[in-house]
């Protein structure tokens, strides 16, 4: 059953060969026997997903239901959900139950799919491994010795071992696609503004965007097709025209024009990952697409620019967490300042308080100019890059991290090494554009990702893309070989 898609699901509870009810047990039982091994859930809701599945059946019943009502799911720790914990990953937020409902927990609430849990998570979606989270590190499902990667890198591991058949994520430097990558599922980042932020904890507000974590690219199509909507309560919410992200997946993508970055396969880049990307882009190419070189000369200082820009509205944003209104506070302060200082001294773990000194200090009097004004620049040049190289081609494919996962604790003392895990994904975020990871290989038996980025608004084409891709290879079937059911690659 968990090797099922969600269109598969969607067809054994439309036809009543399946209960929402029974469905939900399902994955809750592979949650409880499997999930101690991973951690890749902080909370999970049995009484509320068999409610909101008794609700499904009631609607299946009459004949009135959404192809997705029913189908369990779990969001990322990251989204309010109302009267459940939201602790973003830290023990700042340990105590919080969320008076209300994020945009995208309501628009999924509104089709009746079950909310089996909340999942691990980075801290405050910072990191690229689920090991900063207060709640212990993931593991990689392929490979327990891994990490998932991160910041989604619970939802990924969830996904991958076949506990949920779908969660959601949040991307603001690559936290979607890289544990997508890491993990071997698919998961795509759509164009800024989407996917509404309201009820979202705000790590970096001009960078984070939320987006669907599931096993193929028609299983993001249908997700997509229900998280996207204009919201007004997000300032950067944008109207767009309603689009079915399921209309052309199976257009045929002879003369696509794939743009292929000679920056992309440069210094950095493991030989092996190489290779495997150099094979899914031949295949491709047999569909009858055509490759076209491009250019991204600013892409080495993307990284730069992102961890100048990103910890700078981090500093602003976490602001609020000061032990007075919610949250963590701690015991017997002395006076306000004791109160504030030790608050967030003893919330905050390493990773968010070095990312909250970076941010205030690139804001400071003095290096405002020399740092954040001029990262603000080299933004621009990276989104330009982009701009002119969509000129030429249609999609740009790579890969999506230098390496596969690496072993946990293998980078927690080294922040830079760490940092240039998401090199090729950060550039993507810089210029807001849509982009997507899909299973394309394994090296040293862990999974790879092919990247795939398009121009603004161009969801459906990187998902047709990525769909005829899957039409000839296996490799989003495959799961690990000591999950219950699962196929060895």
């Amino acid at each position: 059953m968990h090797n099922l898609s969600i269109k598969e699901l969607s067809a054994l509870l439309q036809s009543k060969k399946i209960s929402s009810v029974e469905l939900t047990r399902y994955f809750l039982d592979r949650i409880q026997k499997l999930d101690a091994e991973l951690n890749s859930f902080v909370t999970i809701t049995p009484e509320l997903a068999l409610q909101m599945a008794e609700v499904a059946d009631a609607k299946l019943a009459a004949g009135n239901a959404h192809p997705l009502t029913g189908i369990p799911m779990a969001h990322k720790d990251i989204f309010c959900t109302d009267g459940v914990k939201t602790s973003c990953g830290s023990k700042m937020l340990d105590n919080f139950i969320a008076p209300y409902d994020a945009h995208v927990v309501t628009q999924l609430k509104a089709l009746d799919m079950p909310i089996l849990g909340k999942t691990n998570m980075d801290e405050f979606a910072m990191g690229s491994s689920t090991e900063s989270s207060y709640y212990g590190a993931t593991k990689n499902p392929w490979d327990l010795k891994a990490v998932p990667g991160g910041s989604s890198g619970g939802s990924a591991a969830a996904v991958a071992a076949g506990l949920v058949p779908f969660a959601s994520g949040t991307d603001t430097g690559g936290s979607i696609r890289q544990p997508a990558s890491f993990c071997g599922i698919s998961g795509i980042k759509p164009t800024y503004g989407a996917i509404s932020r309201f009820g979202m904890i705000s790590y970096a507000s001009s960078f984070d965007q939320g987006g669907p974590m599931a096993r193929s690219a028609e299983d993001n199509a249908w997700l997509l097709n229900a998280m996207v909507d204009f919201d007004e309560r997000d300032s950067t919410s944008l109207k767009m025209d309603k689009v079915d992200y399921t209309a052309s997946l199976n257009d045929a993508i002879k003369g696509l024009r794939i743009g292929v970055p000679a920056e992309y396969f440069g210094e950095g880049l493991d030989p092996e990952v190489a290779k495997v990307i150099k094979q899914a882009i031949a295949e491709l190419e047999k569909q009858g697409a055509e490759l076209v070189e491009v250019h991204l000369p600013n892409q080495h200082l993307a990284v730069s620019a992102y961890y100048v820009l990103a910890p700078a509205e981090a500093s602003s944003n976490l602001s609020r967490f000061d032990g007075v209104r919610y949250g963590y506070r701690c015991e017997n302060p002395q006076d306000l300042n004791d109160l504030y200082t030790r608050s967030r001294a003893e919330g905050f773990g390493a990773e968010v308080k070095r990312r909250i000194m970076v941010g205030a200090y690139a804001l400071s009097a003095g290096y405002y100019d020399a740092y954040y004004l001029k990262a603000q620049k080299v933004r621009r040049l990276v989104r330009d890059d982009f701009t002119k190289a969509f000129e030429s081609c249609d999609v740009i494919l790579g890969p999506v991290a230098p390496t596969p996962a690496f072993n946990l604790g293998e980078k927690t003392d080294d922040p830079v090494s760490m940092y240039l895990a998401d090199l090729y994904t950060i550039p993507v975020n810089l210029a807001g554009l849509p982009a997507m990871s899909v299973p394309a290989g394994f090296v040293n038996e862990r999974p790879v990702g092919l990247h795939l980025v398009g121009p603004y608004f161009s969801e459906a084409k990187i998902l047709n893309v990525a769909h005829q891709y899957q039409q000839v290879t296996d490799w989003h079937k495959q799961t690990p070989e000591w999950i219950e059911g699962g196929r060895q690659a």
